[in-house]
């Protein structure tokens, strides 16, 4: 399944947060949003995801999901949004508990996603004995066990400190990698756009725009940032955000 979204703009009383919008997502694909402070990423997010309706436009899903897929669209945020009373397992399995599967049934979804997301030794463990990135890797893998379509996540690495953030790029693209899954993914880190984005989209100030789009066509798996053609890309990006946070700042301090 694709994503199409055609023309979307969208507001809040008097203020416009995003003007004509158009994006394609492909199956399989990653693709990054960025762009300066309150350009209306998350917003974007929120649209494309069905949580708020636009003010015009419109966001359409092209071709069928996956014959097992639960739930086409589904959300990882930057908080992990656990449970702290259930277990890791029950935490994944909380997102089947109202589909028509049997125990078994169940059961075997989240034996696989815990092992994918290497957490199969945890999955008696709480929430509070987690690590940050241990919790996330929860919150990836209770994404997976429905098999969506299509994953949105907001920042969801941005709460953990740089080497655990590292740890879990590496994580998804090995995720990607053995089966490959559809995303859009925000965010204000250049680097996770670079080493996780096939497309990368910078938005402008407010009203957000699309001010370029970016491919990048080196495999996930062989991305290395040390790469003069990856930091040149990521270099490109940052002038287009910087370019656009100062004239945001500038407007700010005018009001």
């Amino acid at each position: 399944m694709e994503l199409s979204v055609e023309r979307l703009s969208h507001g809040y009383g008097d203020v416009e947060v995003l003007s004509d919008i158009d994006l394609r997502i492909p199956q399989g694909r990653v693709l990054c949003i960025v762009g300066p402070s309150g350009c209306g990423k998350s917003t974007l997010l929120r649209l494309i995801g069905g949580l708020e309706r636009p003010g015009r436009g419109a966001v359409m899903q092209i071709g069928q999901p996956p014959a097992d897929c639960l739930n086409p669209l589904t959300f990882i945020f930057q908080d992990f949004a656990l449970l702290p009373w259930r277990s890791v397992a029950d935490n994944v399995s909380l997102v089947l508990e109202d589909h028509r599967l049997g125990r078994a049934a169940r059961a075997r979804i989240v034996a696989d996603v815990l092992a994918r997301t290497r957490l199969s030794d945890f999955a008696g463990a709480l929430p509070r004995q987690l690590s940050g990135g241990m919790k996330q890797r929860v919150a990836i893998a209770r994404a997976l066990a429905v098999n969506p379509a299509v994953m949105l996540m907001d920042e969801p690495l941005s709460a953990l400190d740089a080497q655990t953030r590292e740890l879990l790029i590496d994580d998804l693209i090995a995720l990607w990698t053995r089966q490959p899954f559809t995303a859009v993914y925000v965010t204000h880190n250049l680097s996770e756009a670079v080493r996780l984005g096939h497309e990368i989209v910078v938005l402008s100030r407010r009203p957000g725009r699309i001010r370029e789009s970016v491919t990048i066509d080196t495999p996930l798996a062989e991305r290395d940032m040390a790469d003069a053609e990856l930091e040149r890309r990521q270099k490109h990006l940052w002038a287009l955000m910087r370019d656009e946070a100062r004239a945001a700042d500038a407007e700010l301090i005018d009001d």
